[in-house]
């Protein structure tokens, strides 16, 4: 076995990463490169997941502080700004998460989900079969019926406005992460005066169900796979599956399409962490 250049990697990360000096993003249209250039990233560094996110690329490797005034915040004003704007798809989709995704990565992503060209049977038939609760469902028939509606007028319409909160925030987190609803725009609704606008995927990208009608499952993970790698440089197997939750065979099966194809290199150790680890072969991570 090789052993993984932990500098290389490191370097690797800096630059994909944004965390050079000098390539910080500092503008809205720099956000916009960051995300096409990576394919995907979060917007908010999830713990305990690597992954490239916007804020990282703008306010540098550090905790997110609590207070509002922090430079690294004017994430969120970028992020509000676009929602409608349809220069990338942005919702809660890998691990549930707020991701960013480019529009030439967006029909793979939606090639994976459970949807399969009719929105307005597909929902039911996830209901039907258990993947669905009674409130999410809810919730996309009153999109499905009144159009976009912010979460305030979303919960009264699908008669979820005396149901736990956190029984409406589910339902929404199930619909964005099977790319069902998507968050489109910002209301000065509710208490807060803060609330975000929701509508139905294909309504509100009508091409994008027939960009992936052509995508299979196995092209669309090599392709979802190879843009992780070139952002991460190297991860461990396990690392793979607990981003993209596909099952361990699938996952499996689909790092080792990519083995064969020679884009990932196997079979790397590190010294200060067990287990073989996996390396995106032209960045020459495992100095072969």
């Amino acid at each position: 076995m090789s052993e993984l250049s932990m500098e290389r990697l490191q370097a690797h990360r800096a630059r994909s990463f944004g965390l050079l000096a000098g390539t910080r993003v500092a503008t809205p249209a720099q956000a916009l490169d960051f995300v096409n250039a990576r394919g995907f990233a979060y917007f908010w560094p999830i713990k305990g997941v690597t992954l490239p996110s916007l804020w990282t690329a703008v306010a540098g490797d550090r905790p997110v502080p609590n207070n509002h005034d922090d430079p690294g915040h004017v994430t969120w004003r970028w992020k509000d700004e676009a929602l409608g704007k349809r220069i990338w798809y942005y919702a809660k989709v890998l691990r549930k998460k707020a991701t960013i995704i480019s529009l030439e990565a967006a029909p793979y992503f939606y090639a994976l989900s459970e949807n399969y060209g009719s929105p307005e049977e597909d929902y039911l038939i996830a209901y039907q079969e258990g993947r669905l609760t009674r409130a999410a469902k809810l919730v996309y028939e009153a999109l499905l019926d009144e159009g976009p509606l912010n979460t305030i007028n979303l919960r009264r319409a699908a008669r979820l406005a005396n149901a736990k909160s956190s029984e409406f925030n589910r339902a929404l987190e199930v619909l964005q992460a099977d790319f069902k609803v998507l968050p489109v725009g910002v209301s000065d609704a509710g208490a807060w005066h803060y609330s975000h606008i929701y509508d139905l995927v294909p309504r509100h990208y009508p091409d994008l169900p027939g960009q992936a009608r052509h995508i299979g499952e196995a092209e669309a993970r090599e392709k979802l796979l190879e843009l992780y790698f070139q952002s991460v440089g190297a991860a461990q197997m396990r690392d793979v599956d607990k981003l993209f939750r596909w099952g361990n065979a699938v996952t499996e099966r689909a790092v080792r399409r990519l083995v064969e194809k020679g884009i990932v290199l196997e079979g790397l150790t590190r010294e200060d962490k067990r287990g073989e680890w996996l390396a995106l072969a032209e960045s020459d991570l495992g100095g072969l």
